[in-house]
């Protein structure tokens, strides 16, 4: 079975890879009198490349709205290079974005066990597997203001 022949809602997990190198999401700017957080150039450049690729293999896969484990290995070219905290924020704006999570919120994603960064120079990518997490009380969200 090709991978955009799979829908969601019937299955328990898959893995898939992202083949370009990781980024961090953003910078933070202070608007007005909060900051928020901007995507960054590196981000940018990660989202652009990688949503022809989500899009053609996950488009008619439906939209995950249930628990799950997000687990992802950045391998990065750099060892300086990459917080998990930060290519974790950046992988699940571009999931949400490709319409393959229907948000990032704990609702959604549970957990991410398993993650990491580690280095690989020749070959930067983002691995990622999605189970689905059982047992895991999702809370009532709360209306849009």
């Amino acid at each position: 079975m090709h991978i955009s022949e799979i829908n969601f809602a019937e299955i328990d997990g898959i893995s898939f890879q992202i083949p370009y190198p990781p980024a961090h999401h953003g910078r933070i700017m202070i608007l007005g009198e909060f900051p928020k957080l901007l995507p960054n150039e590196e981000y940018e450049r990660y989202a652009e490349a990688a949503m022809p690729f989500l899009k053609a293999n996950f488009e008619k896969c439906g939209t995950i709205n249930y628990p799950i484990n997000l687990k992802c290995v950045f391998y990065v070219n750099e060892q300086h290079k990459g917080t998990l905290s930060g290519c974790l924020q950046a992988v699940q704006d571009v999931l949400v974005e490709a319409g393959i999570l229907e948000d990032d919120n704990r609702n959604i994603v549970a957990s991410v066990d398993g993650s990491a960064v580690l280095y690989d120079k020749k070959n930067p990518r983002t691995e990622i597997t999605i189970t689905r997490k059982k047992n895991y009380e999702q809370w009532l969200s709360r209306p849009k203001t």
